[in-house]
């Protein structure tokens, strides 16, 4: 089974580097790929402890993108998690979440449900490798009694519909792709049936995308055909995985959606390809 869409508490995950590469080896997972957001600070950890239980990973990444307001994730793979311009630019998301989450805070007040973000925002100062975002803003909202869980959290009042929402600025997609291809890495674009923007994809792949998420959680199976006819059509690689991040609300369970192996060794031809370009 290979899970390459796995969070850890680097950034919005529950789970520990230490814990997650427990959870993938209960999983009986073969190959996993740590992906926190905006960071790589808990890559070296599980490539180590994943080493340890006979598990192959890579370095990943999630990094996001915007475009007219909303978000666009991307998926960095086998880039290198210490390489400097890729960790300034890494900084300056990190620095944007945080006012982010601050400005969210801010409107919840206003709303009249006021949140304790001390413990995720002093948590990111005094590590400053690690990200925060709203799946944090939710558990504060669930600890402040104003939600029943995160889900309605995000339904009611974080999502982009919601009263509590503040749009993201950043860069454009086609800047995350060039920023992960310097740091040696593949691009792919994250679950794409959440993201809604078929229509950019050709454009994207013109500006050096590698790949589509294909198999992801959030897709039936009239969505990974979908997108498995658009990758080989416009000659994309696969990739997929859960997006594990621990949350019980959510319900989704490392190795929920696997990439398929034959998937896996296309992808990792692209990583020695890439490598000696």
């Amino acid at each position: 089974m290979i899970d390459l869409h796995l969070h850890t508490t680097a950034s919005d995950g529950r789970s520990t580097p230490y814990e997650l590469v427990n959870e993938a080896a209960r999983a009986a997972l073969t190959v996993m790929a740590v992906t926190d957001h905006d960071t790589t600070a808990s890559v070296q950890e599980v490539l180590q402890r994943a080493s340890g239980r006979g598990i192959e990973a890579i370095p990943g990444i999630e990094v996001t993108a915007v475009e007219d307001g909303r978000d666009v994730h991307v998926l960095g793979y086998f880039l290198d998690p210490d390489d400097h311009a890729l960790g300034v630019f890494l900084a300056g998301q990190r620095r944007a979440r945080v006012e982010r989450v601050v400005a969210i805070g801010e409107r919840l007040a206003a709303l009249g449900m006021p949140v304790d973000l001390g413990l995720w925002l002093n948590g990111v100062r005094n590590h400053s490798t690690r990200s925060v975002g709203r799946p944090q803003v939710a558990r504060a909202m669930v600890a402040a009694g104003h939600v029943r869980d995160t889900r309605e959290a995000f339904d009611k009042w974080l999502g982009r519909d919601g009263p509590a929402f503040v749009p993201r600025s950043g860069p454009s997609p086609e800047h995350v792709i060039e920023a992960i291809h310097a740091a040696g890495g593949l691009a792919s674009l994250a679950h794409p049936g959440r993201t809604k923007i078929d229509a950019r994809i050709p454009s994207l792949t013109r500006a050096g995308l590698d790949a589509i998420e294909v198999y992801h959680s959030d897709h039936d199976d009239a969505a990974v055909e979908r997108y498995r006819a658009m990758a080989r059509e416009l000659g994309l690689l696969s990739t997929g995985g859960s997006d594990f991040h621990g949350d019980p609300d959510h319900g989704v369970t490392v190795g929920a959606a696997s990439l398929p192996r034959d998937e896996w060794l296309r992808l990792d031809a692209a990583r020695h390809r890439h490598a000696v370009r």
